[in-house]
């Protein structure tokens, strides 16, 4: 005799339901499961037991989020949030603020394990590391975008939410951007107020109203042990919000990838230009970086910023548009769009053959034809930086089936008290 499993049961928004804490997924939530159905919980922690109030519930999904509104049996790494406005229905900033800091990379590199054991069928260690430039995790985020309500107050969002929080501070700015009065002046007719507090001079505040304006242009230094230069990067550019994060990053990927003069190097995701300006100086005049970069901005930046290179060639494309990969539409291409494909060609600049390659695009990773692409180019080694453990986990079962292994990762906190974390991976030819 056969028996039909039980069909989840029902939860809507506002049921509270008593967990059993498990495992801490990517995204800042734990799992836990109620008669069937799978619970995903911010502000708790693995193996605590917790009442929870659902948040989303969607008819026909096999899930429901919901916030620990109370702590039955708490987890030994639990701690009081240092920040008023964290926790449950409040800023959706910070993640973990209610753990100790040395709790959360736990939880980020067991994120980070599954990722990979998920994606890319890969059984990796690998510990997530400090960084310097912040005080136990609080007062190190150098840039914040502050939304502003329909009274003109600057706010930070819910958790999944377009709801605005005002708040009197935020524990992990730093100091010098509150110290802008950004969070008591009248922002009135605009819709965002953007802060930065660059490496050199004053922090620089920029409100954005529902039109475009252009925003001034700040400076940053980088000082690493194998590379030091100064970025020119605007006010509301792309740009490491962690005081430690670029020259860290700079001395792991040249650590990883061990440029040699001569070589050829290709710098995808370029921004403005700080792994090609360490590239170039390891190669030499007789080699070559060639810097692809889609962002006008940050390509008039990176222009400026690589003059003194000669062996740099700075490319405006996106990635795939450089390599000649065209770009289905989701409904599938038209007869226009099919031609405008045919006639896509590699762009000139991008050479047929790389020794190094540096891979640092954006949230959603390089996807699999840019990871082809790369693998084509037959480079000795690729050095890729992650913001987005899943999106790396995904091209790495790429690039493994085009012939390139996974030979190191490092994980490091650039984004305390947040479930946030950045990956560096070498990746090394398996075989010619």
């Amino acid at each position: 005799m056969t028996t039909t499993p039980a069909a989840p049961a029902s939860l809507a928004v506002g049921d509270v339901v008593t967990l059993d804490v498990g495992a801490v997924a990517h995204g800042g939530f734990c799992v836990a499961r109620h008669e069937g159905r799978v619970v995903f919980v911010r502000h708790t922690l693995p193996g605590e037991r917790v009442n929870a109030q659902v948040t989303e519930a969607r008819e026909g999904q096999r899930f429901v989020r919901a916030d620990c509104v109370e702590v039955l049996r708490a987890s030994p790494h639990r701690v009081t949030p240092p920040c008023p406005y964290a926790g449950p229905g409040l800023c959706g900033g910070c993640d973990f603020q209610h753990a100790t800091l040395a709790h959360q990379r736990e939880l980020k590199s067991s994120v980070v394990r599954e990722q990979f054991a998920r994606l890319a069928k890969q059984d990796i260690q690998v510990a997530v590391e400090a960084l310097p430039g912040d005080h136990e995790g609080l007062g190190w985020r150098t840039r914040v975008e502050f939304a502003v309500d329909d009274s003109g107050r600057a706010g930070l969002r819910g958790s999944r939410s377009h709801d605005i929080v005002p708040v009197e501070t935020c524990l992990i700015a730093d100091p010098r951007i509150l110290a802008t009065g950004v969070l008591t002046h009248d922002w009135s007719g605009d819709s965002a107020v953007d802060v930065a507090a660059p490496s050199e001079g004053e922090a620089v505040v920029v409100s954005v109203p529902s039109g475009e304006q252009d925003a001034p242009v700040v400076t940053e230094h980088v000082v690493a042990q194998t590379f030091s230069g100064t970025f020119e990067v605007s006010a509301r550019g792309f740009w490491q919000v962690h005081p430690g994060a670029a020259a860290t990053f700079v001395d792991t990927v040249t650590g990883m990838l061990e440029p040699r003069a001569g070589e050829t190097a290709l710098d995808l995701y370029a921004g403005v230009g700080l792994f090609a300006a360490a590239l170039a100086e390891r190669v030499g005049e007789s080699g070559k970086v060639v810097a692809v970069e889609s962002d006008a901005g940050a390509v008039a930046s990176a222009a400026g910023n690589l003059a003194a290179y000669p062996s740099v060639a700075v490319v405006r494309a996106r990635v795939d548009d450089a390599f000649g990969v065209p770009r289905a539409s989701r409904s599938g291409p038209t007869r226009q769009r099919a031609q405008r494909q045919r006639k896509l060609r590699r762009h000139p600049l991008v050479p047929l053959r790389a020794d190094l390659v540096v891979l640092d695009p954006p949230r959603t990773g390089a996807g699999r034809d840019v990871t082809a692409q790369v693998a084509a180019l037959e480079p000795r080694a690729i050095a890729y930086v992650a913001c987005d453990p899943s999106a790396l986990a995904r091209d790495s079962a790429f690039l493994a089936a085009a012939g390139y292994e996974l030979a190191e990762l490092r994980a490091f906190d650039a984004f305390p008290m947040t479930h946030h974390v950045e990956c560096i991976a070498l990746f090394t030819r398996t075989a010619p």
